[in-house]
């Protein structure tokens, strides 16, 4: 991404001698290498809402940083509105889909409670009382910040059919190529091997009980290859590793970038499939029977799994995020959740 000067601006937020409300303060992306925190005055609140206070958020770095330069294609505004959302693309654009809070005001039911909401960087703030999804008893808040990540990834194993897949590939060990690589092998008996150039992802992929190779190492013939590295290479090398009439499950999202896809050689003669998944809807296989409500309460769920914390970096605090961005942003940072903190 084009690296400009970040700065964030610090305004005061609290009850003021008038008693008036406190405001929330969020991140917003007001131009291409610059953010900022705002004051989010928020009112009296409506019937039907919860004002919830933000205890962890994650960002999303494969999608916010497109978002952050500027990298959204026009064609796409409409469709990439996250919830929530606010402003409009490019900039200037409250974004982001990942905060844990406590619900401070509503229902006796959720009050008190400790939530998941797909809401953009943000203190303070009101969603429906039904945007607001409890996290289980057995899910730590600070991981509970990989839900929109997982609830992905479960789309993605959908997606990818019921094989069975004796051999599976996942080129990209970033967040979402690691879950889904973990998803593969918790459903199935497969063998499953993430790939990277990183040789430091090989301790993610122990860590989640699977394989790891580098691109020449990686195993051939998969029945089932998922690529997530976001890059053209990676997904030169997805075709590659994949087996005759097999699938390739693409989940990387490029924004406005064109990227050459290898689909000469032996591509047709060996009847491959390349497959776009996308969290936006429910996979086609579970569309009748599952609501996105049911799909990310499943999700938060299937965090309940303690060697999943291999996926969380040292919080960064919210107050800190936007001079922390371009470091974060970095495609050299190695970072893979960034946790923010509110407190």
């Amino acid at each position: 991404m084009k690296h400009g000067v970040w700065y964030h601006i610090a305004l005061s937020h609290r009850r003021d001698a008038t008693g008036e409300e406190e405001p929330g303060r969020a991140l917003w992306y007001v131009e291409a290498g610059r953010a900022e925190l705002r004051d989010e005055p928020l009112g009296q609140r409506k019937p039907g809402t919860v004002r919830v206070r933000a205890l962890h958020g994650a960002i999303s770095r494969g999608t916010e940083s497109l978002v952050a330069s500027g990298r959204v294609p026009p064609s796409e505004f409409q469709r990439m509105r996250a919830p929530f959302m606010a402003g409009s693309f490019p900039f200037p654009v409250k974004y982001g889909y990942s905060t844990v809070g406590v619900v401070e005001h509503g229902p006796a039911e959720l009050r008190g409670r400790t939530v998941f909401t797909l809401h953009p960087h943000q203190t303070l703030f009101d969603v429906p009382e039904a945007a607001a999804v409890p996290v289980p008893a057995n899910v730590p808040a600070s991981r509970a910040v990989l839900g929109a990540n997982m609830e992905t990834t479960l789309n993605a194993v959908w997606d990818a059919g019921p094989g069975p897949f004796e051999s599976v590939a996942v080129v990209g060990a970033g967040v979402v190529g690691a879950l889904t690589g973990f998803l593969l092998r918790q459903f199935s008996a497969a063998s499953v091997t993430l790939v990277d150039i990183d040789p430091g992802r090989g301790r993610v992929a122990s860590a989640l009980g699977l394989a790891f190779a580098p691109p020449a190492q990686a195993p051939l013939d998969c029945a089932l290859v998922v690529h997530a590295s976001a890059t053209g290479a990676g997904l030169a090398t997805a075709l590659g590793l994949a087996a005759d009439e097999a699938t390739i499950l693409e989940l990387s999202w490029y924004g406005n970038t064109l990227v050459p896809v290898p689909l000469g050689g032996a591509f047709h003669s060996r009847r491959l499939r390349l497959v776009a998944s996308q969290v936006g809807m429910v996979a086609p296989s579970h569309r009748q029977e599952w609501t996105y409500r049911r799909r990310l309460e499943k999700a938060l769920g299937l965090l309940a799994d303690d060697r999943l914390d291999v996926l969380l970096e040292a919080p960064v605090a919210f107050e800190d995020l936007p001079a922390r961005l371009p470091g974060i942003f970095a495609p050299a940072s190695g970072i893979l959740c960034q946790r923010i903190d509110y407190s």
